[in-house]
């Protein structure tokens, strides 16, 4: 068995979509980067790097490669089920959090939980996603913007 965790965050602003889970969800503002900036699922592939000892997102998919830019984190998150599958590891379970004052995520953790679910062939059973927010304080409170950390268990 081996642990990972993984830890992302991304600055708020106008004029990008908020994909978080690989759920498009309304808001006024989304994420600042170079994917589509899902910070749950970059949360989760640093994670399964991690845990299958394969350095994490930037070595597999730099920030400067134009093949990674506005793709899909759940292609990437594919793509990482396939290094960690070809190095014989199954994945157990995984947990995670996402910290944001707004907007509320709770309504979307299912369609969440079902494509992460659907990517890396697992039960929902085997997948907790929960958010928090920090009460007003730091960036995330402030709403400049929104983190994610995630924790997997592999076999």
């Amino acid at each position: 068995m081996r642990v990972g965790i993984g830890y992302d965050v991304h600055k708020l602003v106008i004029g990008r979509k908020l994909v978080i889970g690989g759920v498009q969800i309304p808001f006024d503002k989304g994420l600042l980067g170079h994917s589509d900036t899902d910070v749950l699922v970059h949360a989760i592939m640093d994670a399964l790097l991690g845990a299958a000892r394969q350095g994490d997102i930037g070595r597999h998919f730099p920030d400067n490669d134009k093949e990674y830019e506005g793709i899909s984190s759940i292609v990437l998150l594919r793509r990482v089920y396939e290094i960690i599958s070809e190095k014989g590891f199954n994945v157990s379970n995984i947990d995670a959090v996402i910290i944001a004052q707004a907007p509320k995520m709770a309504v979307y953790f299912e369609a969440m939980i079902n494509n992460i679910c659907q990517v890396l062939s697992l039960s929902s059973e085997q997948v907790n996603i929960k958010a928090t927010t920090t009460e007003g304080l730091g960036f995330e409170g402030q709403g400049l913007g929104i983190a994610a950390y995630a924790v997997v268990l592999l076999n």
